[in-house]
């Protein structure tokens, strides 16, 4: 609880572009107790947190309790239907199994650094230094935000639900989850989880956040909340470095004017969906206002493969409904078995697997 409260005084300090000496100055503290406040190595007083709060424009509870748990507060509003419901109760249940899993091997994931006061553009900069991705293409965005403390949650959705993405962040488990609507297509879901990351490093203690497919879409994203275009930035320059890409035009194509089987060909090496490159190549000027309201009409999809032949690209999983398993979960999943945690029921229910097929695959070790 220390540990929370020093970060949301941080998070409102720097939004509030105060250095930890302004705000000691301000509230009558020393800024040492305010550096160890933030750091969760102090517990403040009553008299202490409540001068912090009145200047920060809180009340203390701000700073202590979560008002109402993450799932609650989203199932219960009153403009979700009985579908959308049932889709975020399964989605609960699946946030629980992956915590109760890291709970029983011990595997808790570290949170990244929560970041306020900065441009969407820097930190996905900042970010990728952090991750050491350099300016490379990224091999396995799941597996990397898995690593970084979001837990990716995969789940097919129909098209009825009209979601693309979730953001949830429970305060009391100090655990983040994402779940990406796995009926779109695979360069999609990466864009999406890219955009739910930016919510985790940035959003987190501000509620849980349900993105609709709208969101990504340059004309509709104006009509949503201001964190929705700093998340959608950020996604596109941390999939998309604007320095690697031009030096990559520049080296490669050297051209400024790129035709449609040169987007083509920089989409085969990014790896990313369509729509994001043209976005990305739009801000960068290397494609026009015209072309790229032309790019979107066109069945890019198949000029591809008719031009550089097809790919094998992981298809959603629709079939009964199951969630598209992380490499991570799997490896609790194992892990708990092993140690005696879960029984081998449990383990294949959790993996979708037949219990004797699982049982003679652990066997052929």
């Amino acid at each position: 609880m220390v540990r929370i409260v020093g970060i949301k005084i941080r998070k409102l300090r720097e939004e509030m572009g105060l250095t930890q000496e302004d705000l000691a100055k301000s509230v009558g503290l020393s800024s040492e107790f305010i550096s160890f406040l933030e750091l969760g190595r102090r517990s403040p007083s009553l008299e202490s947190l409540s001068r912090i709060a009145k200047f920060l424009d809180r009340e203390i509870s701000f700073f202590i309790l979560e008002k109402t748990e993450s799932f609650d507060s989203m199932i219960q509003g009153d403009e979700l239907d009985a579908k959308t419901r049932r889709l975020l109760r399964k989605f609960r249940s699946d946030c629980d199994n992956y915590l109760q899993l890291e709970e029983m091997t011990g595997r808790q994931s570290d949170l990244a650094p929560l970041y306020a006061n900065v441009r969407a553009v820097k930190l996905a900069e900042q970010e990728r230094r952090r991750l050491d991705l350099g300016n490379n293409p990224i091999p396995n965005i799941f597996s990397l935000l898995e690593q970084s403390g979001l837990h990716i949650i995969r789940h097919p959705i129909n098209e009825d639900i009209h979601i693309a993405g979730v953001f949830v962040f429970l305060e009391y488990k100090q655990a983040a989850f994402a779940l990406i609507n796995s009926n779109q297509s695979f360069h999609q879901q990466i864009l999406t989880a890219a955009h739910e990351y930016a919510h985790y490093l940035k959003d987190r203690y501000d509620g849980p956040i349900i993105d609709n497919p709208d969101i990504f879409i340059e004309d509709y994203i104006t009509l949503y909340h201001g964190r929705e275009k700093f998340a959608q930035t950020f996604a596109l320059h941390f999939l998309l470095p604007p320095e690697k890409m031009k030096d990559f035009i520049q080296k490669d194509l050297r051209s400024k004017q790129l035709n449609m089987e040169d987007i083509l060909y920089i989409r085969r090496y990014y790896d990313v969906s369509f729509l994001a490159l043209i976005q990305m190549l739009k801000k960068m000027e290397y494609i026009s206002l015209s072309q790229f309201k032309e790019c979107q009409k066109w069945d890019w999809e198949q000029y591809e493969t008719a031009l550089f032949g097809s790919r094998n690209v992981p298809i959603p999983q629709k079939a009964r409904g199951h969630s598209l398993l992380s490499a991570r979960f799997v490896s609790l999943v194992l892990d708990a078995y092993r140690k005696k945690k879960i029984s081998a029921e449990k383990a294949a229910q959790l993996l979708h697997i037949n219990k004797e097929k699982l049982v003679s695959l652990l066997a052929l070790r």
